[in-house]
């Protein structure tokens, strides 16, 4: 419209051109020229310029009206624009919601998925017999027998803690029994460790004779139930039986919500794993993503375990957070130092060994049983559920097996860290483990029969 007001064409001003070259004008000196118009113009007798007026007066018209359909395209193109303009926004505030849903949703409808599903076989309560196992076990009766190995398998990061199972596995060495530590990689993924313990546990049955029970504790189980669900026809008869510990076999929200797709800022929390586990540790990241809900519901919906051929129990615990427990201290290693006192004129050397060398281990504590009742108070207050600081008591339970519920609050480490702080009064882990694996034999010798 602002063009359609211009004046500064003369009203008496006159073209004149040879008849041959109006033919060769370009379509806008034509137009000029009032000989073809620039824009498609209807030939209404509107259009038509009465007589009288001027050639300048018909120009002025001719531009008025070709800027205000210049103005209307530019107009419907300007809309266009903002259109599209106002999609792409929409589109990225859209994806920026649901982004911000999936994050504060977290692992809500995935917890407990294991005991939604109806097509699963039920669970057995073999708590209060656990409880009658231990008691015996604390009044020094042992019920395991020399005719088995038995075998432990440790869980994610053991590598890098050296005392993982250590005193379990002296205390059952000084009974006369044959105990082993499985050397896998524990930053490895399921199936690779599955593989490994498959081969491992031949290797035992041929070598002394005698069946193999399995105690996993956290991946460790896990692993040890991919193996016997992946290699079933040929651990079959090799296997006495498999006792999960605090084992995260229908997933566990640590690790579904650190990997999981589709929340807020999840490539770099992805990239930040992978540098800690596979460049720092040496590791690879299935090794976490085996443990996410997605990854576990693929894995058990394809391979079954066998849970009415041989005895399986499910051992479950929840942590405590109370501020003595936000203090304690696990001891994951111990360093030994070298003699720097001189040799004292009464002692020998042997005796100097035996006396101070012993003597001189300093113990290597972190703060994972702290670590363990953050993480426990934090799903407790998220999710609403129980857990152990890294496994809800929910996920830990494997259909078709005994359950041990038991209601004493032990972290996720405590199973296999020693604390510093002792509770004569209590069970230790090594008893607890002994008591597990004789319910083990115990339903074994039920199968049989």
């Amino acid at each position: 419209h602002v063009f359609g007001y211009i004046e500064w064409v003369p009203e008496h001003h006159e073209f004149q051109f040879s008849p041959c070259y109006k033919r060769s004008l370009p379509a806008t000196e034509r137009y000029i020229h009032g000989e073809a118009s620039l824009l498609p113009i209807s030939n209404s007798t509107e259009d038509q310029p009465p007589k009288g007026l001027s050639k300048a007066i018909v120009v002025r018209k001719g531009l008025s009206s070709i800027c205000q359909r210049l103005g209307q395209q530019l107009a419907f193109h300007l809309r266009k624009v903002c259109s599209a303009f106002a999609s792409e926004a929409h589109a990225k505030l859209a994806r920026f919601l649901h982004r911000f849903w999936t994050t504060v949703q977290g692992s809500s409808k995935d917890i407990g998925w294991l005991q939604r599903t109806k097509t699963l076989p039920c669970s057995l309560d073999g708590t209060n017999r656990f409880k009658e196992l231990l008691h015996s076990v604390r009044n020094g009766m042992h019920y395991l027998p020399s005719t088995l190995v038995y075998l432990f398998i440790p869980g994610l990061f053991s590598n890098h803690s050296p005392l993982y199972f250590v005193n379990t596995k002296r205390i059952f060495s000084k009974m006369g029994l044959t105990c082993h530590i499985a050397r896998i990689h524990s930053e490895a993924s399921v199936e690779k460790n599955a593989r490994e313990l498959k081969l491992y546990i031949e290797e035992l049955y041929w070598g002394s004779g005698k069946q193999v029970l399995l105690l996993g504790h956290s991946k460790g189980g896990v692993d040890a139930a991919a193996a016997l669900s992946l290699y079933w026809s040929e651990l079959k008869g090799k296997v006495a039986g498999l006792a999960l510990v605090q084992s995260p076999y229908g997933g566990t929200p640590v690790a579904s919500d650190i990997l999981r797709e589709g929340q807020l800022a999840d490539k770099v929390t992805r990239k930040i794993m992978e540098l800690i586990i596979c460049k720092l540790i040496k590791g690879d990241i299935r090794a976490l993503e085996d443990l996410t809900y997605d990854k576990r519901r693929d894995f058990i919906s394809n391979h079954k375990l066998p849970v009415n051929k041989m005895p399986i129990i499910s051992f479950h615990t929840k942590a405590s957070t109370a501020p003595t427990m936000l203090a304690s201290l696990s001891r994951v290693a111990q360093a030994e130092l070298l003699p720097w006192l001189p040799l004292p004129w009464f002692l020998s050397a042997p005796e100097y060994a035996e006396s101070v060398l012993a003597s001189l281990k300093l113990p290597v504590v972190v703060p994972a049983s702290a670590a363990m009742a953050i993480s426990a108070l934090h799903l407790r207050l998220r999710y609403g559920d129980r857990s152990d600081g890294l496994v809800t008591r929910r996920d830990a339970e494997v259909p078709g097996s005994v359950v041990v519920r038991l209601e004493r609050r032990l972290v996720h480490a405590w199973m296999v860290h020693s604390t510093l702080r002792k509770d004569r009064t209590e069970a230790d882990a090594t008893q607890m483990c002994e008591a597990l694996m004789a319910m083990l034999v115990e339903i074994g010798k039920k199968k049989c029969c």
